[in-house]
């Protein structure tokens, strides 16, 4: 498939922190990235996405490389818009670079990649009854994300840091929380998680630790001519 292809962030695009891993896998003349907050400044997004207390909250980059926290309601709807435009652009696959669960999103005619669709049932097929350890950008996603891993013939263990704040000291009190918890393999949960981050808890633990957009991008990598 000669595809018309483009990645979707919860974030501002281009994803500068992750692009030298995507380029590995998909072809940088063929691909467009676009990002949801795309144009938007800081006031502009705590207006339109800013979590309130008790909302699922979702975790992204803008181009200056800050965190920033979303409400995930107004996410899937903003992305809802982002892909009826790509689609009506002539977009054939749209690879959403966010690892969060969304229930409704979906494309007419475009194979639209979603990783929580593809990661949670991936992971469980490939590690039998060993247990996983989960790690995750912000502690209130420990609870929000229980269901995405149910596939799991262990129940997972989880840890917390931020690809996008996290030095070696957390990531270290993360292999720390994980090896406490007798984690056999590990699972970076978020987009935002680059190589350095799984070699450095690989190096840690000395158990497998995969990344999420690794995963997903060599899947998306085989739709392209």
């Amino acid at each position: 498939m000669n595809a018309s292809f483009a990645t979707l962030t919860i974030g501002q695009a281009p994803r500068n922190d992750i692009m030298p891993l995507l380029s590995a896998y998909l072809p940088a003349e063929q691909v467009r990235h676009v990002g949801l907050l795309d144009g938007l400044n800081a006031r502009q997004i705590d207006e339109g996405y800013a979590p309130q207390a008790g909302e699922k909250v979702l975790v992204s980059r803008l181009l200056d490389g800050t965190q920033v926290r979303l409400a995930a309601s107004r996410v899937e709807q903003g992305l809802q818009q982002k892909i009826n435009v790509l689609e009506a652009e002539g977009c054939e696959v749209i690879l959403l670079l966010c690892t969060g669960e969304f229930g409704q999103l979906h494309a007419e005619q475009a194979l639209l990649l979603e990783p929580d669709r593809i990661i949670p049932p991936l992971i469980s097929a490939i590690v039998s009854q060993h247990r996983v350890g989960i790690v995750v950008p912000v502690a209130e996603q420990i609870s929000q994300q229980a269901g995405k891993w149910q596939l799991l013939a262990t129940p997972p263990c989880f840890a917390v840091a931020s690809p996008y704040l996290a030095d070696d000291a957390v990531l270290e009190l993360a292999a720390c929380e994980l090896q406490r918890q007798g984690a056999q393999v590990v699972v970076l949960d978020c987009i935002g998680y680059h190589r350095q981050h799984r070699d450095f808890l690989q190096a840690r633990l000395e158990i497998p630790v995969l990344l999420s957009n690794a995963l997903v991008a060599k899947l998306a990598a085989e739709l392209i001519d």
